[in-house]
């Protein structure tokens, strides 16, 4: 049975995910996306789940940065995960007497709209999970709520107060399935890089991306990170289709190399339908 880690605990989106990937996995949560990976490397688990964007929300910087500075994994994998979220609270709990809101941040961003409109005056509160933010509501004396998975609720007896609380109704989580080894290429992939730049000069960017056109590969994905290093430089990570073995992308890729001064491949992998 394959042993996949998640970030718990659950009735969590990443159970979700987990539970979506491989119903018939042996489920392993942990408290973080580091912590995740960390577990496939040791070998404590054969695959990660992590969170890598949300629509409302964008890229997970947490998980950037592992994939950029932390871990050697490859992508297997990509799917997404609607989010629907709820307002759920200690039974007998009164929206009116709610003045505080716990949540993870991501969720708390997507839904913003919401707790400005119908809790202006509640303080938000992070919590490291939507699980966790139900558990820290509950032992509050009636004046907290959570936002959360209605999973979430059921596993620990919570009440919903408010469903569907998204900013958006198309609101979906992206998230990437982290292991060992190269899936063999499908005929519709995606492959994942980062790289820094071996000058910086005008035109260094471009010069990448024009190579990638004149290849005819399209670029789904185009965004930066600071490198930690020093101030002012940034890791460039670019998403595009096509499988890195694939006969027209493998020399892209090799002159892609000669015009960086690192090249960190993440993955190629089957695009998600």
């Amino acid at each position: 049975m394959v042993r996949l880690a998640y970030l718990g605990p659950p009735g969590t989106f990443g159970e979700l995910a987990a539970i979506t990937f491989a119903p018939e996995a042996e489920l392993m949560p942990f408290p973080s996306h580091a912590a995740v990976a960390a577990a496939v490397e040791s070998g404590m688990a054969d695959l990660g789940v992590v969170a890598i964007e949300n629509l409302i929300n964008g890229s997970v910087q947490e998980t950037l940065d592992i994939l950029i500075h932390e871990t050697d994994l490859q992508i297997q994998a990509e799917l997404f995960v609607p989010v629907r979220h709820c307002l759920v609270a200690k039974p007998g709990t009164r929206p009116a007497d709610v003045r505080v809101i716990y949540s993870h941040p991501q969720a708390l961003g997507q839904c913003r709209k919401f707790l400005e409109r119908c809790f202006p005056k509640a303080q938000a509160e992070a919590a490291l999970s939507t699980t966790e933010a139900v558990e820290l509501a509950l032992r509050r004396d009636g004046d907290a709520a959570a936002i959360a998975t209605e999973r979430a609720a059921q596993l620990t007896g919570a009440e919903v107060l408010a469903r569907d609380i998204q900013d958006s109704d198309n609101n979906v989580t992206r998230f990437l399935v982290l292991g060992r080894g190269l899936p063999a290429p499908t005929g519709r992939d995606r492959t994942s890089i980062a790289f820094t730049l071996a000058e910086d000069r005008p035109g260094a960017l471009a010069s990448v991306l024009n190579a990638l056109a004149a290849a005819n590969i399209n670029c789904t994905k185009v965004e930066s990170r600071p490198t930690k290093a020093t101030f002012g430089e940034y890791v460039f990570l670019i998403d595009f289709e096509g499988h890195q073995d694939d006969p027209h992308v493998r020399p892209v890729l090799e002159q892609v190399r000669q015009l960086c001064s690192d090249l960190k491949v993440f993955g190629s992998y089957p695009r998600a339908r």
